[in-house]
């Protein structure tokens, strides 16, 4: 074990980061913008460090970190990174800079006066903090008191900072959408704690704690869970997942709990929509991976049909409202709760290739969101407005922009050689395997993509310039530093994605092997005369 408390700094640097920066001096906005910058690329370097020092064969958990929080109540500051946690910390560390360029000048349209910029950045350093804390903590209450708290910032985002083209209506639909944000997650959120005392409750009968306590401990409680030893029913335990659940599909979204996502996305700046989308929304996806499946398993594979008939549905329907959008910005949004939809999927099938997949998903919807929202977003700034109708031609005067978008784009509808497109078709063969049905519906969904992206591009890009376009400018060189490493990687782990199936592929062996699932068997069995002469049969 290192003697630095890695991952400890590596939360700490963009929570420290958020506090230079507003201590530095009102007016100065390059100032704490470069701040942030360099405290959100040495995030990102203690990332990497991390992941290049990280044994994919070794322990589940490394650079374990456990202190004593609250003893009285069992509760300790544990941190733990396994393969899981640690590709979705690259996604959030590798993001997060790439943000802070692309929103380099949002905090302009606010009325936060010579402190704009300061707010801005540190609102987004902090939400970077939270979320990594989400990932890395091996303590049940610290992962819900951040699970919790990142809700704040991320409101402050949403309802203080707009884009550019805002109006006054706009600045009014904002505020509700922001506090549309905030009411569901806190409801969910409280919905989670119940659950959370709950299950402290059973560790407290069972003395799984110190001296007679309880414990929040995660590793000792999924010990006990999987051993049968917290002492409670069937019922009970399905009451606890569903507290869990119901916290983490409203933070997905899972439908129909997504409501609040199209507004939220596009009442706040693209970055902080990208924020939102590829970040922020991975907890959930992530708490049922970590805490739904490993502490009730047999309550996860009661629920599983009816959550994957909910991903079904929600894979569809935003596939399918996505068609029908006239605002390019809420067609992506709706593109997000479709691709929600296969993560769950992959989830809930509770196969080794459907998990792969799922955990892939989640990073490469992180990256694949991030490039065509952002991209859309310079566009958008430039023209002054989100309607499909507004724009055509654009490949003529800005063919940069356009051929970004183009790509952008095609990763969305996961076609063969983009990095989507690989887990994507892990989560459907893994899920073919044991539920078919499902597999065959959400199938349907690559057809409705490939409809709204295409239909999308040629409206907006292709045929004569469409009056008021004449004037837009091809992406700038800031905007290039950040799209170009996107679409990169959308290229590069669309080709070579065994960097990180290489992470991912022992944390969810580990995960199937806890909770006891094991991959049903193919539908036709091997012959073992097929197997013994070449694939060649002996005949009878």
């Amino acid at each position: 074990m290192s003697a630095v408390p890695w991952l400890t700094v590596l939360w700490l640097l963009p929570v420290v980061g958020a506090a230079v920066v507003l201590l530095l001096p009102a007016g100065r906005a390059n100032p704490a913008r470069w701040t942030g910058l360099v405290f959100a690329v040495a995030t990102l370097a203690v990332a990497l460090g991390v992941a290049m020092a990280f044994q994919p064969g070794g322990e589940q958990f490394q650079f374990v970190e456990s202190h004593t929080w609250i003893p009285a109540f069992g509760a300790g500051y544990t941190l733990g990174v396994d393969g899981i946690a640690l590709v979705l910390t690259l996604l959030t560390a590798g993001l997060v800079p790439l943000l802070i360029i692309a929103g380099w000048h949002d905090d302009r349209e606010v009325g936060s006066g010579k402190r704009a910029a300061h707010i801005y950045i540190a609102l987004t350093l902090l939400v970077e903090g939270m979320v990594l804390v989400s990932f890395l903590a091996l303590d049940i209450l610290l992962f819900y008191v951040f699970f919790e708290a990142m809700l704040i910032p991320m409101y402050f985002l949403i309802g203080g900072f707009g884009p550019r083209t805002d109006s006054a209506p706009a600045r009014q639909q904002r505020s509700r959408a922001a506090v549309k944000f905030l009411l569901y997650n806190l409801l969910g959120g409280l919905i989670m704690l119940a659950a959370v005392i709950g299950l402290y409750v059973l560790t407290v009968q069972q003395g799984l704690g110190a001296e007679g306590a309880g414990t929040f401990d995660l590793r000792t409680v999924v010990a006990a869970a999987n051993a049968g030893e917290l002492g409670a029913g069937p019922a009970v335990l399905n009451a606890l997942f569903l507290g869990f659940m119901f916290a983490f599909a409203v933070k997905a979204p899972l439908w129909p709990l997504h409501t609040w996502l199209p507004d939220a996305a596009v009442s706040a700046t693209p970055a902080s929509a990208v924020l939102m989308m590829a970040v922020v929304d991975k907890v959930g996806t992530f708490g049922m991976l970590r805490y739904c499946l490993l502490l009730f398993p047999a309550a996860s594979d009661t629920y599983a049909p009816l959550v994957i008939a909910l991903a079904v549905i929600g894979i569809l329907y935003g596939a399918l409202l996505a068609i029908g959008q006239t605002d390019v910005m809420r067609l992506i949004a709706y593109t997000s709760i479709s691709h929600f939809g296969f993560i769950v999927l992959g989830i809930f099938a509770m196969t080794s290739q459907s998990q792969t997949g799922a955990t892939l998903y989640m990073v490469n919807h992180g990256i694949s969101t991030a490039a065509l929202f952002l991209v859309a977003g310079f566009l958008v700034s430039r023209r002054g407005s989100r309607l499909i109708a507004d724009y055509g031609g654009v490949q003529k005067v800005a063919p940069v922009l356009a051929g970004t978008f183009f790509i952008a784009g095609l990763a969305t509808l996961s076609l063969p050689g983009l990095a989507p497109f690989v887990s994507e078709f892990l989560v459907l063969i893994g899920t073919f395997s044991r539920y078919q049905v499902a597999a065959i519906l959400a199938t349907g969904a690559l057809v409705l993509a490939a409809i709204y992206v295409l239909w999308l591009y040629q409206r907006m890009m292709t045929g004569p310039v469409a009056k008021g376009n004449e004037g837009i400018r091809d992406l700038v060189p800031r905007e290039l530093v950040v799209v170009v490493p996107l679409v990169g990687a959308l290229i590069f782990l669309g080709v070579y994605p065994k960097p990180v199936l290489d992470f991912i592929d022992p944390a969810v062996h580990q995960t199937l092997t806890t909770i006891g699932s094991v991959d049903p068997p193919p539908p036709v069995p091997v012959q073992p005369e097929a197997a013994n002469t070449g694939g060649v049969p002996h005949e009878r």
